[in-house]
């Protein structure tokens, strides 16, 4: 007798167990659950960074259109007076080059703007307040190979130009450390007086500071929109 209920218990247990009612929860997760999950993640991120490149696109393209609104994009003119020009496209300098007399060629690089107190005048305080900006130009005359380069260089305010230094140089640069000269306000002033007399001559006067500065702020305009182009193109590149 109690054999035969421990047997009927038996069965009751083992048909319990293998019951196909019962649920079963895997170990692993289906492949396609895990895939679906990843490719969610995936779309969510791509688009959080579509809409920041979006972001980034306007925000240059908002930039650009108020800069031409203010003026707009103009190619530098090929000539001053005598001197012709190279504007130097994608780089924060021009070049001037003009010949004077039968032996002389004249060059100058002029670099874009930075900001400074100008030379005082006579009688003149300067402030903080007096800050404006400024241009730095190098001047170089040549002669022939033997008598070697004479330099200036020079700051170029609005209405103005400002000898820093003059000195002689080779014609394939300068090797070492050169005398240069003393500051050139150490200078007689007479003597002074006379190399802005010799500059006057060759056409490097006044009315050229006045040209330069007008020149780079179309340079500086320029640069800076082609800037935000080159960054603009760069984000919407797709692979």
């Amino acid at each position: 007798m109690v054999l035969r209920l421990l047997g009927r218990i038996g069965r009751r247990q083992s048909s319990i167990f293998s019951s196909p009612y019962l649920p079963v929860t895997p170990l692993v997760q289906p492949q396609h659950m895990y895939l679906s999950k990843q490719s969610t993640r995936s779309y969510a991120s791509e688009m959080r960074k579509s809409a920041f490149e979006d972001r980034i696109r306007r925000l240059i393209r908002n930039d650009i259109q108020y800069e031409l609104d203010r003026s707009p994009l103009t190619q530098l003119v090929p000539k001053f007076k005598s001197f012709s020009i190279d504007e130097r496209t994608g780089e924060q300098w021009i070049r001037l080059n003009k010949e004077f007399s039968d032996n002389e060629e004249i060059k100058l690089e002029v670099t874009m703007f930075q900001v400074s107190t100008p030379p005082a005048k006579d009688g003149d305080v300067t402030t903080n307040n007096d800050q404006e900006l400024y241009i730095s130009m190098v001047i170089d005359i040549f002669k022939d190979e033997k008598s070697g380069i004479l330099e200036f260089v020079c700051n170029v305010w609005p209405d103005s130009i400002e000898i820093d230094k003059v000195f002689m140089r080779d014609q394939d640069g300068m090797t070492g450390k050169p005398y240069m000269g003393p500051p050139f306000d150490d200078l007689d002033d007479e003597l002074q007086t006379s190399l802005y007399d010799f500059l006057e001559a060759r056409g490097i006067n006044d009315e050229l500071a006045v040209f330069l500065h007008k020149c780079m702020q179309h340079k500086s305009k320029n640069e800076y929109i082609r800037w935000m182009g080159s960054i603009e193109s760069f984000v919407s590149r797709k692979k």
